[in-house]
């Protein structure tokens, strides 16, 4: 065992996965492992088991202790952060169903599921004040939509149902058995108003974490007026800054199943992304962090990229910028006592999977990989430098001058809110060959890049002034992701120091739940460290190139507002 200090645990559940990272007192990872979880997938319905993806956490806990060669007696704290799925379960704890099919397994709904887009236009009918600090309307993706669903569609679930948590605060509670919700989860998602909360914390000098930033006229407006009930026990009778040490740290049944010790502090959770924007917000390189002057300016002028399956980009700011088609402002759900902006799309790895998968030549391109023991998207990027090369092409973006995507495969989270809009491919030719599906990924990379493009100038418009740019997740590991990012954005992109920044996020949480900080924010600055610094191009061609392919882009959806104009026309 070693005798060296501190040992943090991050533990984070992805959409196909659950992973636990263990970190050192410096924020370096000492190793991490991850095991599957199931999903279902039924046309809009995409459903979990909160048992399963338990499960999963434990494998991935024990697998990583044994890989980093740490005892359980050596993990100070502990923290989780998860998607922002809907977990049902009964007064005993169980799960309840959430699916047409009745399955006892599936209860939960994931974050991706779109059942409840009328659902979601309803409540947004009703102009409810709370909205505006969601962007203005709310999204499918949120809570309160789902939740009208079940009540509508599933009314044996819904009376059964004792507790409806974020999926991050029900792993938070299935660990210690304390039901005190995060900030992050309750503000972002079921429009607590964290604000409100603050301020009665104020008035009244208390340091209690009663629930006081419900607005129970919105609840009542869109008929969920039992979840008021009991002081709001079914949705969070308690709210806590992301980090608060929870109850009397793990329960004994969890501590063994997890291989840790009873009683180590765990901490308020965070959503995935934001806890991938709390691993690397503070990345900062010394030449950075020395000509930004005053921190808390220097902060409001970063944006995370956490991009994954999705992608989310999170700004935070001192004061409340209401920005219509983006969510937020969101009170102290990421960085305590800052807002936070919160942008996003909703296929970013997904789009990319698609955009492969679904092409002749995929397995080709699977197998040339696999022969080279390289990733398929390793290929792609390989493959079209090649191409480049035997083009004579100036820069590799060049390849796309006549094949644009728009990427709204799965709607449009941000800056337009359009959960009805579609992915739109132009420039389309019969080659089949792996070239032409390279061609295609490139051109998918660019709309990605192109839409954080939009969202970071309407973001501007509106009080910030991001100028820095910070990626992690999965796909901020792709050289060609990153490249063409800070190339369209024209924005320096910094890579923080360990590439699983969610779980370093979620690690923060035990440090601060350990006493180890006093604050989130010195945490963060403890444990965050800067890695590579990628540029954009100074190559001019490759602006003016990238400024008129992204005037094609936004056309895009104007021409799709006008087919579907004249379709409704045309059907009415």
């Amino acid at each position: 065992m070693r005798k060296s200090g501190s040992i943090f645990l991050g533990i984070d559940v992805g959409t196909g996965s659950a992973r636990a990272g263990l970190f050192d007192a410096a924020g370096k990872l000492l190793g991490s492992a991850s095991s599957p979880i199931q999903i279902w997938k039924e046309a809009d319905c995409v459903e979990q088991s909160s048992t399963d993806i338990w499960l999963a956490i434990c494998t991935a806990v024990k697998r990583a202790l044994s890989l980093s060669d740490v005892a359980g007696e050596e993990v100070t704290g502990i923290g989780f952060a998860a998607t922002c799925s809907l977990v049902a379960v009964d007064s005993e704890g169980q799960p309840v169903t959430v699916s047409w099919s009745g399955d006892t397994r599936r209860n939960v709904i994931v974050w991706m599921d779109h059942r409840a887009v009328k659902q979601a236009e309803r409540i947004n009918s009703f102009k409810s004040p709370v909205l505006q600090y969601c962007g203005g309307s709310i999204s499918p993706e949120m809570q309160p939509p789902k939740l009208l669903w079940v009540k509508e569609n599933l009314q044996e679930s819904w009376s059964m149902t004792w507790r409806w948590m974020d999926l991050s605060d029900w792993l938070s509670y299935k660990a210690t058995g304390d039901d005190t919700r995060s900030m992050c989860t309750t503000v972002c998602k079921w429009t607590y108003l964290g604000h409100a909360h603050m301020q009665h914390v104020n008035e009244n000098s208390s340091r209690d974490m009663e629930a006081c930033g419900w607005d129970d006229d919105f609840w009542e407006e869109i008929g969920l007026h039992d979840l008021v009930d009991g002081h709001h026990s079914k949705i969070g009778r308690s709210v806590a800054f992301p980090g608060h040490a929870l109850g009397c740290g793990l329960t004994s049944e969890a501590a063994k199943e997890l291989g840790l010790v009873t009683g180590t502090p765990v901490g308020t959770s965070l959503i995935d992304a934001h806890a991938g924007g709390v691993g690397v917000m503070e990345s900062v390189p010394d030449s950075e962090a020395n000509e930004s002057g005053d921190d808390d300016d220097a902060i409001c002028r970063r944006l995370v990229l956490v991009c994954g399956t999705s992608t989310c980009h999170m700004a935070v700011s001192r004061s409340k910028l209401f920005i219509p088609g983006v969510w937020g402002p969101f009170w102290s759900a990421m960085v305590p006592e800052f807002w936070l902006t919160e942008g996003g799309q909703s296929a970013t790895g997904a789009l990319l999977d698609y955009i492969v998968d679904n092409h002749v030549a995929s397995s080709h391109i699977a197998n040339l990989a696999a022969s080279q023991n390289i990733s398929l998207f390793q290929m792609l990027n390989n493959l079209l430098a090649q191409i480049m090369h035997d083009m004579g092409t100036p820069f590799i973006a060049a390849l796309t001058a006549d094949l644009h995507i728009l990427p709204d495969f799965h709607g449009n989270r941000s800056p337009i809110a359009d959960p009805n809009a579609k992915g739109m491919i132009c420039g389309l030719n019969l080659d089949t060959s792996e070239k032409q599906l390279a061609l295609q990924y490139l051109a998918a990379v660019q709309g990605l890049a192109y839409g954080t493009r939009h969202i970071i100038e309407h973001c501007n418009e509106h009080g910030h002034k991001i100028d820095t740019l910070f990626a992690s997740g999965g796909l901020s590991k792709n050289s060609l992701f990153i490249q063409e990012h800070a190339d369209i954005i024209g924005c320096p992109i910094i890579l923080p120091r360990e590439s699983e920044s969610v779980l370093l996020g979620a690690a923060i949480l035990g440090a601060v739940a350990a006493k180890k900080y006093s604050t989130l924010r010195d945490a963060m600055k403890a444990l965050n460290a800067p890695g590579q610094v990628i540029h954009p191009s100074k190559d001019t061609r490759v602006k003016k190139y990238h400024d008129a392919k992204y005037r094609i882009f936004r056309q895009l959806y104007e021409q799709q507002l006008s087919h579907r104009s004249i379709m409704a026309e045309a059907l009415s």
